[in-house]
């Protein structure tokens, strides 16, 4: 039996309620992998990642030079989470996306939530996502964050949390469509007998968002995925997704304004576009607006998006949310904006910027997590716990020097998951990464990617620090 010596221990275990215990909706699972001989369990874990290694699933990990690529190491055990708490997931995700929404609105026009003296002023504007140039912006339909990441932890008993918002350009979703893929030719009779809600609708549903931002009188409008190009870190993605909505993959340098529009370069000559999905940060798609030496952009595009001739998912600007201090907020501007409380919390967050916070902080750097406000893939992050004493030294001067750049949080003791390890089973600490899309309505893919931390007791799971991945499976109950 595979899991006979499996043990939760203390932590909230995804997939057991206790040592020998199988939590009711991962039964079927549980018993096909007990079924199986270790020999037969360790196979079809490497047919699992040398299927993914010849879909060419990469992404790269930057060095001084080039990226260099790397298959994104992969996990059988999936994690299931029930249809009840899905649903519950969601209406909490759909809140937040909504207040999200407005407050970007809001803060790019009227600024009603600064005169109302629900956020510092000055904590927006020295957001390194908060853009001037996007002031007096009126995306279509009003939306400004069409496709987002959704970071969430369980903690020791189990509650859920958001961990941080990612709206400008989340990465991800090709690892929850290629797992799933791989996961159905691995597990074919739990997948018979379990009803585990699909995700391969997310390609038609992301299409549908974009195409939605195109005027309504247009009858065919073109849809373009922009890349800055394959030595970026999810270049596999962006080249997946653009073959799975059927529609070109292009850079910087195919596009360029012309008569007013911004067009593409093809063998026919010019072709209007009309809306982009961009996989650019915001500070790079436009040298004559933002960064003058952006080689990855499309020089006046701004003024095309300004006047409305061309879309773009998401909007620009949409970076000031996905500030960590920023994040602190999120409670407010939804009891602000819909005059509702939160469905998710946060996790608890502490401001450097403010002197007693920051006091705090500094006297309990063994027991925080502090993290870049502007920082993300696991980087710019010290785990104090398992930081030296040299390094949580450094952190402190960090945070004097600049205070407003941080945040710390309690080190919360995430969730696990039982993961192959060699020629065992051990537990791994997992977050959720679920994908939102916005367009005329709210679109939530079942479940979304979990990553796993795979080294022995790591709370870090980003894919750049050596995390992997799992499936992860919405389940309802049969009968």
């Amino acid at each position: 039996m595979q899991f006979d010596d499996y043990d939760p221990e203390n932590f909230y275990d995804e997939l057991f309620e206790a040592k020998g215990v199988p939590r009711p909706d991962s039964i079927p699972l549980i018993n096909r992998i007990n079924s199986l001989s270790p020999e037969e369990v360790r196979r079809r874990q490497q047919a699992a990642q040398i299927a993914l290694f010849k879909m060419g699933v990469t992404f790269n990990v930057y060095s001084d030079n080039q990226g260099t690529e790397r298959i994104i190491p992969f996990d059988i055990i999936p994690r299931i989470v029930s249809a009840d708490e899905w649903a519950t997931l969601e209406k909490g995700l759909e809140q937040r996306i909504y207040a999200l929404n407005l407050f970007l609105a809001d803060i790019y026009d009227e600024q009603k939530i600064l005169r109302d003296c629900i956020i510092p002023t000055e904590i927006v504007y020295s957001a390194s996502g908060f853009l001037k140039p996007c002031m007096g912006l009126k995306p279509p339909g009003g939306v400004w964050c069409h496709v987002t990441g959704t970071d969430l932890v369980r903690d020791r008993a189990g509650q859920w949390y958001v961990l941080e918002d990612n709206l400008r350009c989340p990465s991800g979703v090709s690892y929850v469509l290629e797992n799933r893929r791989v996961m159905k030719s691995t597990f074919p009779l739990v997948f018979d007998t379990m009803q585990i809600q699909p995700v391969e609708e997310y390609p038609s549903h992301l299409l549908e968002t974009l195409l939605n931002l195109a005027p309504s009188h247009m009858p065919d409008p073109t849809v373009v995925v922009l890349t800055p190009g394959i030595y970026n870190s999810a270049y596999f993605e962006h080249s997946f997704l653009a073959q799975q909505m059927g529609v070109e993959l292009v850079e910087g340098r195919d596009l360029v304004v012309a008569d007013g529009y911004l067009q593409m370069r093809t063998t026919k000559g010019l072709k209007r576009v009309d809306v982009i999905y961009r996989r650019i940060d915001d500070i790079f798609i436009d040298p004559k607006a933002f960064r003058p030496d952006s080689l990855l952009g499309v020089p006046g595009l701004m003024d095309v998006y300004r006047a409305g001739k061309v879309a773009l998912a998401n909007a620009l600007g949409t970076g000031v949310a996905d500030d960590k201090v920023i994040y602190s907020y999120v409670p407010a501007l939804i009891r602000y904006y819909l005059n509702e409380e939160p469905i998710l919390a946060n996790v608890p967050t502490y401001l450097c910027w403010e002197p007693q916070q920051q006091s705090h902080v500094l006297a309990n750097l063994d027991s925080l997590v502090v993290k870049a406000a502007d920082e993300s893939g696991g980087y710019g992050m010290l785990i104090g716990p398992t930081a030296t004493p040299a390094e949580r030294s450094e952190f402190a001067d960090r945070i004097k020097a600049d205070p407003r750049k941080y945040i710390a949080q309690p080190t919360l003791s995430l969730s696990r998951v039982p993961t192959l390890v060699e020629d065992c089973i051990e537990g791994r600490h997992v977050d959720l990464r679920p994908y939102i899309l916005y367009g005329k309505k709210i679109y939530i893919s079942p479940g979304g990617l979990t990553r796993v931390a795979l080294r022995k007791g790591s709370l870090v799971v980003n894919s750049s620090q050596g995390g992997g991945s799992k499936d992860t499976w919405v389940v309802c109950r049969k009968g």
